[in-house]
């Protein structure tokens, strides 16, 4: 019996010294910035706007992207090594790493987030895993590279294959037997979106122009496409980088789409999916982004003009602001409500994060060689 308080007091001195190394917190205002240079990400937060921590060990993240489980404590990053890695970005530190592939340049969570599902260049296809354990549960194999991969309600994700020229849509409603529809999209589909909704896919095109969508509410009545002078056009100009589709901007009844190769914003019908517009702007886009409320869109740019970020006013139809915020932009966050944004800028190795009123820089983050930025309020939209 007298050692019952000794043995109590011990474990409220192991309680303690848990508690005094990570303090309780909640994870809505955080998020990483993958650090390509060094295989890391830095865990950040929104709010005090700072870098909390790092995690090393990542390897190859030149083209890596990420995904948050529902409850915001974990991120899943895809990196171009084949690696998928889940983080705990609460305790800072790797919990679970597979090398899955080759080379891989992606991924997606399901709708009820028991799922993690890579896209793969290298062997192609696409793999399933258990988002606690990434026990890998099936696979489906295209023969094909593999973009463009979304999330869809009801357990399904939506990819394109580069290789094939077709859309598939896989229902992982029984995840270790995918059932899987494939539908003719066109020439060369290089990437894709799901909608907020989660109803349309859309598969941007390199092999010829247009868009292949499809009605996921629908697909018995197939792709078809959209927006045929949307592109390269009749004049062939060079095309320093794609455009990322994921970044496709949905504000109100209208889309904004980055025109391939060409100074242009181009602005689309969600109803008809008919251009209605375009915007010039300073350069090749490849980001366009909307932020939360749908007032603004921010654009930045392939090279040269990569040090160069626009923002366009929807209400108005034109470019109001016109920022330079470092050397090779790569990537831009908006903050939950959309009160900041983040930019990365790679070459500076720096994060500037500004005030989307008032267009001020609020702060400025180290960071070696920045690219994606990724905050959990991804966590709970479709598509991302």
């Amino acid at each position: 019996m007298n050692r019952l308080p000794a043995l109590l007091w011990a474990s409220l001195l192991v309680l303690l010294s848990a508690c005094a190394q990570q303090p309780l917190r909640g994870t809505g205002d955080l998020g990483i910035v993958i650090e390509r240079a060094d295989g890391r990400v830095a865990v950040v937060d929104t709010t005090a706007r700072s870098v909390l921590g790092r995690i090393e060990g990542l390897g190859d993240l030149s083209h890596a992207s990420a995904v948050f489980s529902r409850d915001g404590r974990y991120a899943y990053i895809f990196g171009r090594d084949g690696g998928l890695t889940k983080v705990d970005i609460l305790l800072q530190r790797i919990d679970k790493r597979v090398m899955q592939a080759g080379n891989s340049i992606g991924g997606a969570i399901s709708q009820d987030g028991r799922l993690v599902v890579a896209q793969n260049y290298t062997p192609g296809g696409i793999k399933v895993f258990d988002a606690v354990t990434l026990e890998l549960l099936s696979e489906v194999p295209t023969q094909s590279k593999v973009v463009g991969l979304a999330d869809l309600p009801g357990q399904r994700f939506a990819y394109a294959l580069f290789d094939k020229g077709e859309i598939w849509v896989s229902d992982l409603s029984d995840p270790r037997h995918p059932v899987t529809q494939q539908f003719p999209a066109g020439v060369q589909p290089y990437d894709g979106l799901v909608t907020p909704d989660g109803r349309h896919y859309m598969a941007g095109l390199f092999g010829e122009d247009g868009i292949a969508l499809l009605d996921t509410w629908k697909p018995e009545a197939g792709a078809r496409k959209i927006l045929e002078n949307y592109g390269r056009g009749q004049e062939k100009l060079p095309v320093f980088k794609m455009p990322h589709l994921r970044g496709w901007a949905v504000a109100g009844h209208q889309a904004y789409l980055p025109a391939i190769g060409r100074h242009e914003v181009l602005i689309v019908d969600k109803g008809t999916w008919k251009e209605t517009g375009r915007i010039q702007v300073k350069g090749q886009p490849v980001f366009v982004m909307a932020r939360p409320d749908g007032r603004q869109v921010w654009v930045n740019f392939a090279f040269p003009d990569n040090g160069w970020v626009q923002v366009i006013d929807t209400l108005k139809g034109e470019v109001v602001q016109t920022l330079q915020p470092g050397k090779a932009i790569l990537h831009m966050e908006f903050t939950p409500r959309g009160e900041a944004v983040w930019l990365s800028a790679r070459d500076d190795h720096t994060v500037s994060i500004y005030d989307t009123q008032t267009f001020a820089r609020l702060a400025t983050l180290p960071a070696k060689s920045p690219s994606g930025i990724f905050f959990t309020s991804r966590a709970a939209r479709t598509g991302f």
